[in-house]
């Protein structure tokens, strides 16, 4: 069974890495670059999302999914519309809704930032402002009391702009989990990658029964 690790926007797959090499089972997991499944078709969520759901199904059999902030809104998305694919499901530093004052502060900052600073991120310039304006309107507030499979939520005790979304998902999804690590922000998989991966590979172990 493939485990599907996907990344936030503000990163590229690689920023798993550390993680994965901590993992005790690091065999089957993939980790998409989201600019490169939309296969040159503008960065809007729709298109992302679409490019998304494709990758997904074309893995076959049940998939267990794990992303974090967009890539956790992704993960998100995809358990709602493919209940029967998804195995398990792991949410970090994850919106269950977007925050508008937020982003358009967020905005206005990456506007006045050069383009060589989207170096490192999932999209250029361009294409950051495109995908942010699109997801304005995502609330998944009243849609998540009806995700079956196991869940996990992480979050990071210093992501002060998710923590409470943290909890929420946690107290709304049905069986779900909550961890909340210490001495960290937002990009867990960076910041503390060798705790993430003990948390994954017990949780991971933890529903295989084994």
């Amino acid at each position: 069974m493939k485990n599907i690790f996907v990344h936030g926007s503000g990163h590229k797959s690689a920023s798993w890495n550390e993680t994965i090499s901590y993992m005790e089972n690091n065999e089957d997991i993939l980790c998409p670059n989201l600019s490169s499944i939309l296969n040159g078709k503008e960065a809007d969520y729709h298109n992302l999302y679409s490019s998304f759901k494709d990758y997904c199904n074309s893995n076959d059999g049940q998939i267990n999914l794990c992303g974090i902030s967009l890539g956790g809104i992704l993960a998100l998305n995809y358990t709602l519309d493919f209940p029967d694919k998804v195995k398990s499901l792991v949410l970090i530093g994850t919106p269950h809704k977007i925050p508008k004052v937020m982003f358009s502060i967020q905005n206005m900052i990456f506007r006045f930032l050069p383009k060589s600073m989207f170096d490192n991120m999932a999209f250029n310039k361009k294409d950051t402002f495109i995908l942010g304006n699109s997801m304005k309107e995502l609330d998944f507030s009243s849609n998540v009391n009806g995700i079956k499979c196991p869940t996990l939520v992480i979050c990071g005790k210093k992501d002060s702009a998710n923590i409470k979304s943290a909890y929420y998902l946690s107290e709304n999804i049905p069986g779900a989990k909550l961890e909340i690590i210490e001495n960290t922000g937002h990009v867990v998989n960076e910041e503390n990658p060798e705790i993430l991966a003990k948390i994954l590979s017990d949780y991971y172990k933890s529903i295989s029964g084994t």
